[in-house]
């Protein structure tokens, strides 16, 4: 993804440009009647998280739990050209912390334009800050009615860096092929991964380290057979950023490849995702470089039953490092426990659609390891339990 100083679109320009671009199409568009194209919708969600244990999403172990789990999106769209798109969304969500990060930000907005559209191929660009395509769910993760639990597979969506795998700025091109069986899928982009409040998610906040991205890019190809009954798909990317400790420079380099997979029955679906993760970093002014791999997957089961109700239940499992898989090389080191190196997460989870626009749902965890627990909540992992339990209600609402 390509470094900002160097891009129109970069992540302190991008709503400015946008926004002449509106105005710049304004007249023509309301001469035209086009504003009858805009559309806009919002969505709300608010959990309750409640931990036996370790804290996540706030201090859900303690009291009756956190109710710090809160998203809140606004999004509108606009077609002043048949080929043409505005499209952006304001995402305001808090994950525990003192709500510093819950003040509103652009979660995606871009020029979408087709230079090729029918009824066989269509082609198009995006430019501005796009949505990463990997997985079933990341490009629709913050609204809670395309999910299929209150939390995805932590394994692969970490919500611990949620924001390297959520967006970046740059430039974004997708393809796509319709046979008469099923259709063919590419996205791919370059540009600046978004790295808000990420350098405390990665690092101890005491360090001091700072995160900013640097060129990047991401890709995905994509196959849906009869309608979505049957769905695959392979995603890669090479995310890099820039690691700053006083006068100390450094680089870290993120290549995951995850492969998708779901057979959908119309009341069951089986789903499956599996990734390997390279992680590798350079010395940065004490803190020594490392080069690991770890390995994430997931198998999970869902049923729809009375038009309105699914439940689920999942298995995942995540490996920081193949080469030491239990920990225990990395404990001895004296670099933390050893189960802040897994986590084997069993997942039942029940949702209720009252209506299009109300979701109740409920799950449990059942966890062996603390490998994806959000630093913020729990800054020192000698201080957790490697086996721990945790409750989720949440309530969202659509407009």
């Amino acid at each position: 993804m390509i470094e900002s100083k160097s891009l129109p679109w970069s992540n302190r320009r991008s709503c400015p440009l946008l926004l002449m671009l509106v105005l710049a199409w304004s007249p023509a568009a309301l001469a035209e009647g086009v504003m009858d194209s805009l559309q806009a919708h919002g969505f709300l969600s608010q959990a309750l998280v409640v931990t036996d244990h370790n804290d996540f999403f706030g201090p859900s172990s303690s009291g009756g739990g956190s109710l710090k789990y809160t998203e809140i999106g606004a999004n509108a769209s606009l077609r002043p050209h048949p080929n043409v798109l505005l499209a952006a969304q304001v995402l305001s969500r808090r994950a525990g912390g003192d709500g510093r990060d819950a003040r509103p930000a652009l979660d995606y907005g871009v020029i979408d334009y087709q230079p090729l559209s029918s009824q066989q191929r269509t082609l198009g660009i995006q430019v501005g800050r796009f949505k990463n395509p990997f997985g079933f769910y990341n490009q629709t993760r913050d609204v809670a009615f395309t999910r299929p639990s209150i939390l995805l597979p932590q394994s692969i969506y970490f919500d611990r860096t949620r924001s390297l795998g959520l967006s970046a700025d740059g430039v974004s091109v997708y393809a796509e092929e319709r046979f008469k069986h099923g259709t063919l899928r590419f996205t791919g982009g370059v540009g600046t991964p978004t790295t808000r409040d990420l350098s405390g998610q990665l690092y101890p906040s005491q360090l001091g380290m700072e995160v900013s991205g640097s060129t990047s890019s991401i890709a995905q190809i994509r196959y849906e057979h009869s309608g979505g009954g049957f769905t695959a798909a392979l995603s890669a990317a090479d995310v890099n950023l820039d690691l700053g400790l006083g006068p100390h420079d450094g680089e870290l380099n993120f290549q995951p490849w995850i492969l998708s997979l779901q057979y959908d029955e119309g009341t069951w679906a089986i789903t499956g995702e599996a990734a390997l993760r390279n992680i590798s970093t350079t010395d940065t002014g004490g803190v020594p470089g490392s080069d690991m791999t770890g390995e994430s997957w997931y198998v999970q089961y869902s049923r729809r039953f009375l038009d309105d109700w699914q439940w689920l239940v999942r298995y995942d499992s995540l490996v920081s490092d193949r080469d030491d898989r239990s920990g225990r090389a990395y404990e001895a080191q004296g670099r933390g426990p050893a189960h802040a190196r897994f986590a084997d997460d069993i997942t039942l989870g029940l949702q209720w659609r009252v209506n299009p626009r109300v979701l109740l749902a409920a799950e449990y965890h059942h966890v062996d390891g603390t490998g994806w627990l959000p630093l913020r909540d729990e800054p020192d992992p000698s201080d957790t339990r490697r086996r721990w339990n945790m409750l989720l209600f949440q309530l969202s609402l659509r407009f």
